[in-house]
């Protein structure tokens, strides 16, 4: 018998749950692109009998987020907003939620537009405030969910300190990681309950799939989200449970290469004199700067900044020509984004503004190009500013 050996989180993602396929020996699981499976006898399983519920492709993935996670279980749904939709569903009509006040707009639209009117209750409140996190709980709250760094204004919550205050009243701490992806963060070793992914950004890493999951270590709700997720079928598909399986092999490379140029990117935008503002945690003068280095191993590669002028951004939009103008982020490719017209046009604006997603604000996803090239792009469509005038010469 092989000794079992503590194996590092880079080795984790090359090999996954299985280090190959036990039926053929195949160092990379097949697609099982199969809807059915059949039973040995009556009373008999393989331990799979429906894709909807079970299928061998997306148990190997779960098994990789789980061990990547440091967790007991995985759940692999068929995209990250599936995924916070089953989180929900643990709760009932009256439960209240505390949520980051500056978190992603989808999450934000799912949670007022659709669970509120069912009796649900969400406080929207800066999280990474502790003052504001003691003074917003009340009797009937039962979880908080945070996104830290948080989307767009890269806050920072302290998780340990979040999963302290809810477990008092015996409720449960969900932390989206998307950002930071397990290779950087791993909330369940800070007290979390549950860690939310959005696998199309950093674990997919390459802008060709939609996938999300649920990661945990608690065994008394493993039956109820697995119920949930095979009731409501947002299961992720065998093909894209293959692709997220493939990007992860990659994951420790590509977080390293996103978080050097993310920090070179950031450096950039904050010496240029049309830029007010740069938000990234690798600042020692972060707000959140010690809290960040005591819970996560690294700062990824996202950059938020202001400009000083709002009539750049159109101009920054359509001049940048490496980095693409697109929604979405944590792929290959850099991705430069509007929050206030796309990733949090759902939020209120009185809201939105008070949490700092302003008309000046932009979000940039550092891919893993050349960082001088990133530069160079950014540094060229900031000079097109200078001129107000695009470089295709059309009207704004």
């Amino acid at each position: 018998m092989k000794r079992e050996t503590a194996l590092s989180l880079d080795t984790l993602a090359v090999h996954g749950g299985s280090p190959f396929d036990p039926l053929t020996g195949a160092v990379c699981v097949p697609i099982y692109q199969s809807s059915t499976f059949r039973h040995p006898g009556l009373g008999e399983s393989t331990g799979f009998d429906y894709s909807r519920g079970t299928n061998p492709t997306r148990t190997e993935l779960e098994k990789t987020l789980a061990r990547l996670e440091g967790g007991s279980y995985g759940l692999a749904f068929s995209s990250g907003m599936g995924a916070i939709s089953a989180f929900i569903k643990l709760f009932k009509p009256g439960d209240h939620i505390l949520v980051s006040e500056d978190l992603y707009g989808g999450t934000y639209r799912l949670f007022s537009e659709f669970y509120q009117q069912y009796g649900f209750s969400f406080s929207w409140i800066d999280t990474s405030d502790v003052d504001k996190l003691k003074a917003a709980m009340r009797d009937e709250t039962k979880a908080v969910f945070i996104e830290t760094p948080s989307n767009p204004m890269m806050k920072v919550t302290d998780i340990r300190l979040a999963a302290e205050l809810i477990h008092r009243q015996g409720g449960i701490l969900a932390v989206d990681n998307t950002f930071l992806s397990p290779y950087f963060q791993n909330p369940l070793s800070l007290g979390a309950d549950l860690v939310v992914h959005s696998g199309t950004k950093y674990l997919g890493g390459h802008n060709d799939t939609l996938s999300g999951f649920l990661v945990h270590s608690r065994d008394d709700l493993e039956e109820r989200l697995r119920n949930i997720q095979k009731s409501e079928g947002a299961s992720l598909s065998p093909f894209d449970s293959w692709l997220t399986l493939r990007g992860i092999k990659t994951l420790a490379l590509r977080m390293e290469r996103h978080e050097q140029n993310g920090r070179s990117a950031a450096e950039f935008l904050r010496g240029h004199e049309r830029v007010e503002k740069v938000f990234y945690t690798g600042f020692e003068d972060h707000p959140q700067y010690r809290l960040s280095q005591s819970q996560a191993r690294g700062h990824g590669g996202m950059v938020s900044f202001y400009l000083k002028d709002p009539a750049d951004v159109p101009i920054i939009l359509r001049s940048v020509s490496l980095i693409l103008f697109a929604e979405s982020l944590g792929g290959v490719e850099s991705l430069i984004t509007y929050p206030l017209v796309q990733t949090h046009s759902a939020i209120p604006e009185e809201m939105r503004i008070a949490a700092g997603v302003n008309h000046r604000l932009m979000r940039l996803s550092v891919g893993i190009e050349k960082a001088g090239d990133i530069i160079a792009d950014l540094d060229a469509a900031l000079e097109q500013c200078k001129k107000r005038v695009p470089p295709d010469g059309s009207k704004l």
